[in-house]
């Protein structure tokens, strides 16, 4: 069995690099992705002119742009970036099949096995380079028997050691000593560069590939780096020379592990990402289409290939687009979101079909796609008759979560909401609001409240109090008098002393139901004053 071989790829502008494949600019001036650290912005990915300027990954935008005027920038999309890396080990999936991603600007490749199709290792990586060099990135590798050496070549190799302290822990030396020294900004301290080739450790020569590195390449925390620095331990043969036990109790079993992993004691499994599964569906047409029974027709071909491939997987489609690609290269595309999982197409095409008078054709359509973006797994149902099938009102349930899908097309599904109990004593806190696409009905009937609950609740709403009683016998609310001619009550409630509710400040509340002289029957409270002063409110009115 061949010894186990893991090239690891580094992207050292990932950022930078995407944005500008993007705007298809070859990089004329300097630019850099700017990335918000707490209340500053600093530079996350820099180009190779922005680094040629003298500009480091870290540095704060202002200290940036008054070294390099002429700074282009943009802001970080994180979400953007993570998608290109995935699509990236997708790329990669024609050197190896077991490939992995690697932070925010890796991948890692388990090539044992692979290297004699490109011709060897050394010509597999100067295939995986080439490539990479032609669509536009920056790469730097590194191949070893283990995970951590692959790491610490791809990043580290060629990285010079600092030779000494350089004024960052200084603070117990002499005065002269302590003006004298330089000290480093934050973003200087021990950070891969990016000077170095590929750099390939030949098979069990992990001592020798390792020991004239530095020891961040074996992936520790900032302050342990900092704390091997301050003894003089800044190459990782420094480490292997070491008693173990001793350096356990000083930095204790990450240490270990780190450097046991790199030499390939301890092993490090490789998780490749497993591909997504798509559900889509192309349809490309040798003449332009516009007329909307042929754009039907092509529509119901796609929806039953998608509807086939989703029973085949146990998924039903919950959030379909559908894209049309016009002759003049314009895209148009309609989203279509289901209240339950389906993958019928006698449900989904009525439903989409219902939108095409959105679509403008133009000179015509030439390609059209039918994509499942957000899909969920349907369990099978045995068909029985409705006399002897236990969940009769399932096509009921059906009916209605097709109603709600064509609602939720009009005005969309988050406007269409359902009421479930709720477990407190607060008046206005028994019920909560979902949204009915995503929720399933309530389960039994409603409870009952222990006292009359009032057809309308609103915000209480302060009374001012004419005669005083209790209830009071006279209030003004609303621009009118009331005067009070019957009164149920009271019923206290207490607000929850586990959430924090503006309204509820006023501390204890006794509720009234009471009936006025002018017909109406009124749901009152009296405030007995908590972080705010109490007093008599109006919160309801009854049928």
């Amino acid at each position: 069995m061949p010894a186990r071989r893991i090239l690891s790829v580094w992207f050292p502008r990932l950022g930078a690099e995407r944005l500008l494949r993007r705007q298809g600019d070859a990089g004329a001036r300097p630019f850099a992705v700017v990335a918000d650290d707490g209340q500053r912005q600093v530079l996350s990915s820099l180009s190779l002119e922005a680094e040629a300027a003298g500009l480091t990954q870290g540095q704060p935008l202002r200290e940036a742009l008054a070294l390099c005027p002429d700074l282009a920038t943009q802001t970080q999309h994180r979400a953007a970036e993570s998608a290109f890396l995935r699509a990236l080990a997708r790329w990669a999936d024609r050197f190896s099949p077991l490939v992995g991603v690697d932070g925010t600007d890796g991948l890692r490749l388990d090539i044992t096995g692979c290297a004699h199709l490109f011709g060897g290792e050394a010509a597999l990586v100067d295939s995986l380079t080439d490539e990479a060099t032609a669509l536009g990135l920056t790469t730097r590798c590194g191949l070893a028997d283990t995970l951590g050496a692959a790491w610490a070549l791809a990043r580290f190799a060629g990285h010079r050691t600092a030779p000494g302290r350089s004024g960052d822990a200084i603070a117990q030396e002499a005065r002269a000593t302590r003006s004298r020294a330089a000290k480093r900004r934050p973003w200087q301290h021990t950070r891969p560069q990016t000077l170095s080739t590929s750099k390939i450790a030949p098979p069990g020569q992990m001592h020798a590939a390792l020991a004239p590195l530095p020891v961040a390449a074996l992936r520790l925390p900032e302050a342990t780096l900092h704390d091997l620095g301050r003894l003089g331990l800044r190459r990782i043969g420094d480490l292997i020379g070491q008693p173990r036990a001793g350096l356990g109790r000083r930095f204790g079993p990450h240490l270990m592990q780190r450097l046991d992993q790199a030499l390939g004691l301890v092993p490090e499994p490789l998780s490749p990402a497993a591909p997504p599964p798509q559900f889509a569906t192309r349809l490309s047409l040798p003449d332009p289409i516009g007329l909307t029974e042929d754009i039907r027709a092509g529509l119901a071909r796609l929806t039953d290939r998608l509807c086939a491939r989703l029973r085949e997987q146990g998924q039903g489609a919950r959030h379909l687009r559908f894209e049309t690609f016009r002759s003049d290269g314009s895209l148009q595309v309609l989203d279509l979101r289901l209240a339950r999982p389906s993958h019928s197409a006698e449900t989904i095409l009525p439903l989409m079909e219902g939108q095409l008078d959105r679509l403008d054709a133009g000179f015509g359509i030439d390609v059209m796609r039918l994509e499942a973006r957000v899909t969920e797994p349907v369990a099978a149902r045995q068909l029985r008759s409705p006399e002897h099938d236990p969940e009769a009102g399932h096509s009921a349930q059906a009916a209605l979560d097709d109603l709600i899908t064509r609602l939720g097309g009009r005005i969309g599904l988050d406007a269409i909401t359902r009421r479930h109990p709720a477990e407190s004593r607060i008046p206005e806190k028994t019920a909560a609001t979902l949204a009915a696409a995503w929720s399933e009905p309530a389960s039994g009937p409603w409870p009952a409240p222990e006292h009359p609950r009032p057809l309308l609740i609103w915000r209480p709403e302060a009374l001012r109090v004419l005669e005083p009683a209790r209830p009071c016998a006279a209030f003004h609310w609303r621009g009118r008098a009331h005067h009070v001619t019957a009164a149920i009550g009271p019923e206290r409630i207490a607000p929850e002393w586990w959430f924090d509710d503006s309204d509820w400040r006023s501390g204890l509340r006794d509720y009234w139901q009471v009936v006025t002289t002018r017909g109406e029957r009124l749901w009152l409270f009296q405030a007995h004053g908590g972080q705010v002063s109490g007093g008599w409110f109006c919160q309801g009115r009854f049928a």
